[in-house]
């Protein structure tokens, strides 16, 4: 560990402490700026929305601390590393994401905030050896923090890269990878070493936990996959790997057959557990099959980990509007730009669009009969029509002359994707 900087002149100590509070107002934006910055810059660490909700909290945690530390002048061996940047170092572990870009986050990260400090001393029009004294100080502070930090997460990542190597459930991991980067060969040592016949239908999915227990989150979505492979009467035992300790990846097996997987009806048979969510490929057969049917869980998963998103036990590609807007997720700005374009006000995070949204998201489903939309939502029939007639004639909304394709499509995102696209 090293030192903590020398004590600083009082005048300096002031003058940092107010860039502390300048910086601490604006917090919020800086650790959003860093974290774009980080997840652009350095390779696997944007590959899953989970992960960035968790580099996220990282970097904001380390910046406060870092906030904290030049506003009171606290030695940097008197701190504790925050839980978001040591849980963030074990994921990426358990992800097999190189320890280089943890360690090359944070030096980034330091490079950033030293760049935003300079032009904040910049702004007070110090005299030459009081910008230095300053300058001096706070580079000494950011020094001795990014150093004492990378030793402590290393340190855990390595720990924790060496329990996982040899966790259960993660036996298949390395073999499964390389079939799926087609880095294998002609799937026989696959076979052999799983026992997994490829020459058949797969349903690929993917299981993760919002519970904090991580050894009962594991053995939980285990077991729920196994109830979801007897429920729908598998032709053997499932093939499972844990990716990491709230995430499974899981591959159903069907012979010959192409089932078909009702979400609704599947997550209504099994035994219910609110901590638990599972996203679905579509049955596909063979090698191109294994992977290709992963690939959409992976889609679906995209979709359902959107941050403030509605949160449903169960998403498949092949559910109605999950293909398309999994594409669409893949850009929010943009995608939420065109909503509102399309949608207008009806875009707007209100109690009163959501009706309209609804309604007329239903009335599009039901091939446009109000008959079929009044059934399905328990309403009275001129209730949808009025519904549907102010949604779509009213000029308040702005949709009139919209292609029918366009709102449909707009609205299937706002189900999805909520407050994320909504004004």
């Amino acid at each position: 560990m090293s030192k903590a900087p020398t004590m600083a002149a009082t005048e300096v100590l002031d003058i940092v402490a107010g860039i502390a509070r300048r910086l601490d107002a604006r917090q919020a934006e800086i650790t959003r700026a860093m974290t774009a910055l980080l997840a652009h810059e350095i390779d696997q660490l944007d590959e899953d929305p989970q992960l960035m909700e968790l580099l996220e909290a990282s970097v904001q945690g380390n910046i406060s601390t870092i906030i904290h530390v030049l506003a009171n002048d606290i030695p940097v061996d008197h701190l504790q590393p925050t839980t978001a940047a040591v849980e963030y170092a074990l994921r990426l572990a358990q992800r097999d994401v190189s320890s280089n870009s943890l360690v090359r986050a944070y030096y980034m990260g330091q490079d950033d905030l030293m760049k935003i400090c300079y032009d904040e001393v910049g702004t007070l029009g110090l005299p030459g050896p009081l910008t230095l004294a300053v300058l001096k100080h706070m580079s000494e502070v950011m020094y001795s923090y990014i150093d004492w930090i990378t030793l402590y997460v290393f340190g855990a990542y390595e720990q924790e890269r060496r329990r996982w190597l040899g966790a259960r459930g993660n036996v298949h991991s390395s073999i499964i990878h390389t079939l799926l980067n087609g880095t294998g060969s002609d799937g026989s040592a696959f076979e052999a070493e799983t026992h997994y016949r490829l020459d058949q239908t797969h349903v690929a999915m993917i299981l993760w936990s919002t519970g904090s227990d991580d050894e009962a989150g594991l053995n939980s979505l285990d077991h729920y996959v196994r109830g979801i492979a007897r429920h729908l009467t598998t032709d053997s035992a499932p093939i499972v790997t844990a990716i990491d300790r709230r995430t499974l990846w899981a591959w159903l097996p069907f012979g010959r057959r192409q089932p078909l997987i009702d979400t609704a009806e599947l997550s209504a048979a099994l035994p219910s557990n609110a901590r638990i969510r599972t996203a679905i490929g579509l049955p596909s057969p063979g090698v191109a099959g294994f992977r290709r049917s992963h690939e959409q869980a992976l889609a679906a998963y995209s979709v359902a980990t959107v941050p403030n998103t509605p949160a449903r036990p169960m998403v498949s590609f092949g559910d109605r509007g999950v293909a398309v807007v999994s594409l669409l997720a893949e850009n929010l700005d943009s995608t939420r730009a065109w909503v509102w374009e399309v949608l207008g006000p009806l875009a707007e995070n209100t109690d009163q669009a959501a009706t309209l949204r609804t309604t007329l998201g239903t009335y599009f489903a039901n091939g446009e009969s109000h008959l079929h939309t009044a059934q399905q939502m328990n309403l009275h029939r001129n209730t949808v029509k009025y519904r549907v007639t102010k949604a779509l004639g009213d000029p308040s909304t702005g949709v009139a002359g919209r292609s029918k394709l366009d709102l449909a499509l707009a609205l299937q995102v706002c189900e999805f994707l909520g407050p994320t696209v909504l004004r």
